[in-house]
């Protein structure tokens, strides 16, 4: 399944929301597992990544996607994109 949800990452300038695009795995009738990230902010995950353009507010897509794979996830609190 696909689903959206929304997470917190530490850029320089603090702490800022991104969404996320995932491939997970249901496990239960109300949990998924992250198998994989697809999109992070409508981007594919990548080294330098930014919100805005600005330095102040790249962060490390990749890293930040590896951290989110095998998280288990609350389907009630996830967009489901497709099932």
């Amino acid at each position: 399944m696909k689903i959206k949800y929304s997470i917190g990452i530490k850029v320089p300038a603090g702490w800022r929301q991104v969404e996320i695009v995932a491939i997970a795995e249901r496990i239960s009738e109300k949990m998924a597992e992250i198998t994989d990230i697809e999109l992070i902010d409508g981007e594919e995950p990548s080294y330098k990544q930014s919100r805005t353009g600005a330095n102040r507010q790249k962060f490390n897509g990749t890293w930040w996607a590896k951290t989110e794979i095998g998280k288990k996830k609350r389907i009630s609190s996830c967009t489901v994109i497709e099932d």
